[in-house]
């Protein structure tokens, strides 16, 4: 047996912890041959792939990004490096050149959905959910969400000394896109007094409100905003529009788009900080390397049982798998009456829409 793996997207920490233990099972479960895709789909396009042993994945299980490249524009049906041309049949033609069997994706609901057209095309696939913005439907926690929320929180912390020191207040602005789980989460381990989300949009007066009861006791506010968060009436703030890109728009500015509302409102000073990709890179938690490592082993067990057209999930502490085709293209935002965001209202958070 001869099985690819690739990872698409964008990089987060756990991706290599999920190609070793692919690898590793396949070797030593499977006596597979193992072939890595350099930088996601584009490997299969270009033609660069490497052989992966064990010796290739020894020491790699704590290593951020990923060995093998990724990259996040490759959409092989609208292949950016063709005018948007379909080139899908010579991927394949390649895939079947190199003998593979069957093909490991690692990636978010771009990749996934890329990754079903290519199993509707006849080349076998398994699917590994990867994205920070723990965003993928049909699975609880996706590997690298942990990580960024460890670094949120963290961020929160050192914001609230400066903020509690000087009297002011603080936003710290997260990824997620469309989604509030990183928010949500980072917000919470960070203590955030006001939390922002996409699926909440905010009044500027929920928050000033907020903001101004803390000025004369505790002194200060820290503010905890997702990208995709917006006022009530407005649109989200988008950064920049990429048009080679499956996913054009770039979000990003709100938490300083808030601060400029917000200043001329208070008395206390107001500074915002985008934490950006220090929250996809760097060493994964130790949650997210176990995760990583059962997700990376069940997909080796689906492989070895011919269960292609399937992504390994989580539901709460069982991993489990769906069909490739309830996940591609679709993304899960946070509900609205999600036991966190009750419990978050129940101490205190603002979560701006004067609920």
């Amino acid at each position: 047996m001869h099985i690819g793996i690739l990872t698409g997207g964008g990089d987060c920490p756990g991706l290599n912890a999920v190609i070793r233990a692919v690898t590793l099972a396949l070797i030593n479960e499977c006596g597979a041959r193992v072939t890595g895709i350099r930088r996601g789909f584009l490997g299969l396009i270009t033609q660069e792939v490497m052989a992966l042993d064990v010796p290739a994945v020894a020491g790699i299980l704590a290593q951020g990004g990923t060995i093998l490249g990724t990259h996040n524009k490759c959409d092989p049906f609208h292949y950016f490096g063709a005018g948007g041309a379909d080139v899908s049949d010579p991927l394949l033609a390649y895939a079947r050149a190199l003998g593979l069997d069957g093909l490991v994706v690692i990636g978010g609901d771009g990749t996934m959905a890329i990754a079903h057209r290519l199993a509707q095309r006849g080349l076998p696939v398994v699917g590994v959910p990867k994205t920070i913005d723990n965003d993928l439907c049909h699975t609880d926690r996706s590997f690298g969400f942990d990580s960024a929320v460890a670094v949120v929180a963290e961020a929160l912390d050192r914001l609230e000394t400066t903020a509690r020191s000087h009297g002011r207040v603080m936003i710290a602005e997260t990824m997620g896109r469309y989604a509030g789980w990183i928010a949500l989460e980072g917000g919470m381990a960070g203590a955030a007094d006001v939390i922002l989300l996409p699926e909440l949009p905010f009044t500027l007066d929920a928050v000033v409100q907020r903001c101004r009861a803390r000025e004369p006791r505790e002194g200060y506010t820290l503010i905890c905003i997702a990208e995709g968060a917006r006022e009530t009436g407005h649109d989200m703030t988008v950064a920049q529009t990429l048009a080679d890109s499956p996913d054009p728009l770039r979000l990003g500015g709100v938490g300083a788009v808030l601060a400029r509302q917000l200043q001329p409102l208070l008395n206390s000073e107001v500074r915002a900080t985008l934490l950006g990709h220090v929250q996809r890179g760097g060493s994964p938690t130790p949650f997210d390397r176990v995760l990583a490592t059962r997700f990376g082993w069940h997909a080796a067990q689906l492989v070895a049982q011919g269960r292609w057209g399937h992504m390994v999930t989580l539901e709460g502490a069982a991993i489990g798998n769906v069909a490739l085709d309830a996940v591609a293209g679709r993304n899960r935002p946070v509900p609205t009456d999600h036991a966190l965001v009750a419990a978050a209202r129940g101490i205190g958070v603002s979560l701006g829409d004067n609920a």
